[in-house]
Parts: structure tokens; sequence; C-alpha cells
């Protein structure tokens, strides 16, 4: 008889040619010329047991990350990490990008400037604005559009000065996104989502093998849906994302794929901050009104937001030898959005009576192209030296950028030559606002801004293993960018004399160049006591040349954005450990850093002039704890404490008042997130929370706040919970119920304090998963 014992799990796929030459060994020695052995019947031989230990996959625990550029495990990497695992994601049913990040504490998201809301993901992290350092596979992606998680493995989170990694404005790190591609097992699963708001949703994964080595995977979204506890506010979308490789298992390996998404949304302009806590007015009766209805629009039905995002990727990997792979990645990418949007400026007190108060809104206007092409192609190999150990991770990057802005008007005036009427904005009732007012849509002017920069960069990272406990890491990036804007100047009455030779309506051409060279570096050292911990010390900087976020150079010798001006340098500082705790079921982390931006514009108070000595200084202290207490029992959990804050940022009026700034808006002093489940049986409930701290908006120094309209926002916390059920081994079924305490709670407020947008209030939704 035969017989192969296996332990609770089946070997994993990649185990069965070992357990097939584990087996063959006791038959291989009957054959060698050895000792004579005592024959028995065929029936009565018994195989050797072999006895097989297999990690078991842990759902929210990464051990590495997708970038070539970390040579070294995350456990063994000196700089503070989290992935947010596609399985973690699933249980909380999120959607969106943003929905992701509340998995990571010391992320805050913005509304925008006093008449200009900001949309899509529009986030800051450890202080610092991150949305242009946002990447998919490693390759920057540009665009303040909403982005879906339907075809992502992981979301990685990568804090601290990164300009080695990924080059200029990573002053406080970056995201990499991380897609599905295809694999050789098969993979169908189809998920349906219906919730509170009208919420609809349908994803769809679908892979298969073909051939000896090929393979294909297909995702699919589809999306109409409300926002809970606002009126009229609308997410829609439909997206597709084929993927097919070659050579899988092989040495030589090839990827095609591409990404189409689709969205028509009605953008959420916000409401009124009248009547909430923390709101003041000078005058009385404002100061001592209700508040409004959170679920009011004031915006139109003819508010949109319509976005066409498209993105093809050629993969190509080569193992030249044993422990060396080359890998060449190209990509071509665009992402246009259109985006009209009513946002609220101020409030009216005509009478005494609140029925006849109004609001000034504003109609906005955002045409934007985003595009891009770009080459990543770098080497992976392990070697050694003089007896050491290097892990080696080098290449070279050529990157296309491109954003164009189209150029919108709502006021009369004469554009060369034509005369363009001023678009109605009526005022709508501060209670009782009117959607179907006749709002119209900012016309195109024809001044439009395009910006281009033109990358080509190098670099290498080398861990050097000093000893069994000690590693070395260093990184090292070189980049030549050359940057171009594009733009005019309309000519009006006010600046006629300043334009000799043009007309009124006529436009002044307006073109901006910059380039040199930036040279970014991280050095980490990492001391590996046990097994299954690390203590390290790392250092790094980023620089930030002018238009670095966002591709547009300023021609106001005052403006950060202003060509003449030199890169901002960030550096940072960074002491932390790691360790894998409970049979490596657990990471366990902590770390504390300093990061200080440097060479900001500020104004000298005694001359008036302007030089870049101001500063930005963020410190903190960061924990986590990712993985499994127990077999049954998940835990994903973290809290940040930052402090901020502002040197020499100073402005002198021309009345020669001193005004000076010392705090970063948006930058709570402790944010925390839990999120944990429990599964037993076919059933699983899990919960989280999410704390963010009081949020400063005014910053100025020696400002009353008592005269300040919502100084600050105020801390929250949400709770969130969940419950699934599998009722079959292709069929499950899951509840989420976020906000379940239904808190009333600001999500976000823009800069003037007058205008904000709310967190979402208790919601429901029910989800069916379908695997095969």
């Amino acid at each position: 008889m035969s017989l192969l014992r296996s332990r609770k799990h089946a070997a994993p796929h990649g185990a069965l040619p070992l357990l097939a030459a584990l087996a063959s060994l006791p038959l291989a020695a009957q054959t060698a010329p050895a000792k004579p052995v005592s024959e028995k019947p065929a029936e009565e031989r018994e195989m050797q047991e072999v006895k097989v230990k297999a990690r078991r996959e842990v759902p929210f625990k990464a051990d590495t990350s997708a970038s070539t550029k970390l040579t070294q495990p995350l456990l063994e990497t000196p700089k503070t990490i989290q992935v947010v695992k596609k399985e973690m994601l699933q249980e909380q049913g999120a959607a969106t990008l943003m929905e992701a990040l509340r998995n990571t504490p010391g992320i805050t998201m913005q509304l925008g400037e006093n008449g200009n809301s900001s949309a899509g993901d529009t986030f800051q992290m450890r202080g610092f604005s991150t949305q242009a350092s946002t990447f998919v596979d490693g390759i920057r992606d540009m665009g303040a559009v909403t982005r879906d998680v339907f075809n992502l493995e992981q979301v990685e989170i990568v804090k601290g000065p990164a300009g080695a990694e990924t080059g200029r404005a990573s002053s406080s790190g970056y995201l990499n996104l991380v897609t599905k591609l295809p694999r050789r097992d098969a993979i169908t699963e189809a998920v349906l989502t219906g919730g509170t708001a009208q919420r609809k949703r349908f994803t769809a994964d679908l892979g298969r093998a073909f051939g000896d080595t090929g393979a294909f995977r297909l995702n699919v979204m589809a999306q109409d849906s409300g926002v809970d506890g606002r009126d009229l506010v609308k997410n829609k979308g439909r997206a597709v994302a084929p993927a097919v490789a070659f050579g899988l298992g092989t040495g030589t390996r090839l990827f095609l794929s591409s990404q189409h998404l689709k969205q028509d949304n009605v953008p959420d302009g916000g409401i009124p901050t009248v009547g909430f806590p923390g709101f003041t007015s000078a005058d009385p009766r404002l100061a001592q009104a209700p508040k409004v209805d959170v679920k009011s629009f004031y915006g139109a039905r003819g508010d949109r937001e319509r976005v066409d995002a498209d993105l093809f990727t050629g993969r190509l990997e080569m193992d030249l030898a044993p422990g060396t792979t080359v890998r060449s990645l190209t990509r071509y990418g665009r992402t246009h959005m259109d985006r009209v949007m009513t946002g609220v400026y101020s409030v009216n007190v005509p009478t005494d009576d609140p029925a006849t108060w109004t609001v000034t809104r504003l109609r906005q206007r955002q045409d934007q192209t985003n595009e891009i092409l770009a080459n990543q192609t770098g080497v992976t190999t392990t070697f050694t030296t003089f007896g050491l150990q290097h892990d080696l991770s080098a290449g070279f990057e050529l990157l296309h950028e491109r954003q164009l802005n189209l150029g919108v008007g709502t006021g009369a005036a004469l554009i060369r030559g034509v005369n363009m009427a001023a678009i109605p904005v009526p005022a709508a009732n501060l209670y009782h606002p009117n959607a179907d007012d006749a709002l119209g849509t900012p016309y195109l002017t024809g001044i439009d801004t395009e910006g281009t920069t033109l990358t080509t960069g190098v670099y290498g990272f080398d861990t050097l293993t000093l000893a069994e406990a000690l590693k070395l890491n260093a990184g090292l990036r070189f980049e030549r960018y050359r940057t171009g804007t594009t733009s005019g100047t309309l000519v009006t009455a006010t600046n006629l004399a300043q334009f000799p030779g043009y007309a009124l309506g006529g436009v002044v051409p307006v073109n901006l160049k910059d380039a040199d060279n930036l040279l970014s570096w991280n050095l980490g050292l990492v001391y590996k006591p046990v097994p299954t911990g690390t203590f390290y010390a790392a250092v790094a900087n980023a620089l930030t040349p002018p238009g670095g976020a966002n591709i547009a150079l300023s021609a106001t010798s005052t403006n950060q954005a202003f060509a003449g001006m030199e890169p901002q340098r960030t550096s940072n500082l960074e002491l932390g450990t790691k360790w894998e705790l409970l049979d490596r079921r657990l990471n366990v982390s902590a770390a504390a850093y300093r990061s200080e931006n440097d060479k900001q514009v500020s104004q000298d108070p005694v001359d008036g002039t302007y030089r870049q000595f101001g500063r930005t200084r963020v410190e903190g202290l960061e924990a986590a704890a990712v993985g499994q207490i127990t077999s049954f029992w998940q835990l994903s959990a973290g809290v940040a404490k930052m402090r901020t804050r502002q040197l020499d940022q100073i402005s002198r009026s021309t009345t020669g008042t001193v005004t000076e700034t010392e705090g970063v808006r948006w930058s709570p002093d402790l944010t925390a997130t839990l999120w944990t489940s429990w599964s037993r049986d076919g059933f699983t409930v899990g919960g989280g929370l999410r704390y963010t701290g009081e949020q400063k908006r005014v910053v100025t120094k020696g400002t009353d706040l008592s005269t300040q309209v919502m100084p600050q926002v105020p801390s929250s916390t949400v709770v969130d919970l969940m419950a699934a059920w599998r009722l079959s081994p292709a069929a499950s079924l899951q509840l989420n119920v976020g906000n379940v305490f239904d808190r009333e709670y600001i999500g976000s407020l823009n800069n003037s304090g007058l205008r904000i947008r709310m967190g979402a209030p208790r919601n429901a939704a029910l989800t069916a998963r379908f695997q095969f």
C-alpha cells in the first residue's frame, strides 16, 4: 500500500515537483548497489512517510513589495511601508483608492481653495501634498480623478522622502498601485453589491491558462450609485482591464495589458459651514444661525465629472542567469477629465428673516488632459565581491509627461475680437437651494495652458551584507528634466499698458522653460539580531523643482513655480524596528522620523524681498501591526503621532503689516486606524474604527481663533462593521455597515472655512460573491 500523508493543507502547486522528487527517492535507492534488502510483495510495500511543512498564507500580511527597487523583504527594508492587500479591501467593501487609504494613519483628504473645489484623489501624507506622487506599477499616474480598485492586487504606501526611488516631488513618500496580472491557475469570480444611496456595483475577474505557458485575465467593473447623505451627488462608471501573458514558468515572460475607465459622475461642491460647531461670524445673526441640511445640494443638475482614462502597458522579463533578471516596462497612458462643479463662496444676510438668506456660488470648470509615455528598464542581480554579498537593482527611466488645461471663463469678456457674455450664476437660498436653478456652464476661452516634462534618469540600489546580522542599503538616482509651459495672458483694460502693441482682447503668448539636474539618494543600516526582528536607521532626500508637481511653470518671480527658483529640498531621518511575531503571522513595526522641506519662498520682513528661506518641519512617531493573531483572527492596526511646523514663512502687506505662518493645514496631531476580523466554519465577523484628530485651518501666528470662521476641523471617530457567510465553496454573502453609530463628522474643509464636505452617515451594502 502506498501512503502519502499530508498535513492540514494540501501542498501548493509549486511544491508538486518537489513532492514527486522526494517520493521517488526510496525507489531510486533500490536500484543502487547497496546492502541486500528483503523483498516483500508489492501489495505489502509501504512508502516512507514524507512530511511537508508549507507556510500558511496570511490574508492581510505582505512579505515583499512589488517594486524591484526595494531589494529586500519588507522586514529588512529601512523605511515605513504599509501594504493594503485586496483581501482586506474585499472585507471592507472598498471601491476607491481613498477608501483603501483609510487603512493607514497620517493621511488626510482636502477640499480645495476658497473659490475652487478639489475633486478626485486629493490628499496629504505626513504633512505634504502627495497626490502627484501616485504611481501605477511604478510609473507616475497624474490627474485629479477618482481611482477605482477593481483591477488592483494591492496598494503600497511608502512613507518618507523617496526621490531615489521615484524622482521629483516625493517629499513625504508615494503610493504604488499594483495591478492584477495573468496567472496559470484558473480564476472565476463575480461580485454583485447593492446598498443604501441606491448603490449598485458589479465586478468580475476571469483568468485562464492557454497552451503550455500562456494565460489571460480580464477584470471588469460597472457602477451606478448615489452618495450616502448627499442629494443628487452620483458615482457612475464602467471599466475593463484585459491582460495576456506568454512564457509563464519559463526564463522569458511577456505581459501585455490595458485598462479603460469611463466615469460620468455628479461631483460634490460641499455645503456651507453655517451653524456647525466651530463656525463663527462677525454678524451675530449668522453666528447664531442653525446649520443647513447636510443633504442639501447647492449645484445644478447639469454639474458633471466625465473621465476617460486609458492605460496600455507592455512588460518583458528575462532571466539571464540564476538570480539575475532584466525587466523592461513600457506604458502609454491618457486621462481626460471634464468637470463642471458648483461651490459655495459666501453667505448673504439681507434681512433678519433666515428665509431670505442666500449663498453666492461659483461655477467652476476644469477640462484637463494628462498623457504619459514611459519606459523603465532595469536589472536585478545577486553577486559576491570580496566575500560580501550584493543585492543590486539598477536601470534607467525615460519619461515624457504632458498636461493640458483648457482655459475657461465665466464673466463678460472680449477675447480675440469676440464678446463673451457672462454666464448666469444666481445665488441659492441658504436653507432651501434649488437644483433646477439655471446655472450657466463656463465657456472655453481658447487661452489654454500646456505643460510638458521630459525626464531621463538612471538609478542604482544595492544592499550590501556586511555580516550575517548587518546590512547596508544604499540608493542613488540621477535625472535630467526639461519642463516647458505654454500659456497666454488676456489683454484687458487693467493691463493694457503692460503690453504695447496689443489691443483689447488680444492674447499675449507666454513660453516658460526650466531644465536642471537632480541627484537623490537614500542610505539605511539594518541590524537583524534574530531571524524575525530588525532595527534600522535611514536617511533620504527628495527634490521638487519648479512646476514639479503639476508641470506648470509661473511667470511671477515670487511664485514657487517660477523657473528661476531652486528645487525644494526635503531631507528625512528615520529610526525604526520591525518584527515578525506569532510564527511569522504578524508584522509589527514602529518608527520615529523627522522630515524638513527647505527652499520655500518667503518674504523678508525688513526689505520685503522674496527669497527661498522658508521651511516646513514634520516630526512624528508611527506604529503598526498587520497579520494574524491566531489562525482565525486577522488584524490591521496603525497609529501616527505627528507635529508639524512652518519656519520662517513670512509675508508683508503693502502697509507694512508682517504675518507669519507657523503651522501646517490639515495635519492632525494624532490619527489611528483599526480593522480586525474573525473567521470560523464559513462565518466571518469584523469591524474597525478610524480616528482623525483635530485639523487646523488657521495656522497664522498670534491669530485669535474666536474671530475665525471654522478655524479647525473637529476630531472624529468612525466605527464600521461587517459580517460574511460562505453559503458554499462557490458562493458567499457579505454585509458591511459603515459609520454604525451614525456620527456626524466633517470629511474635509476648504481653505476659507466657509465650505465643508461631510463624511458619510450610517450606510450599508450587501455583497454576493461567486467563485468557481
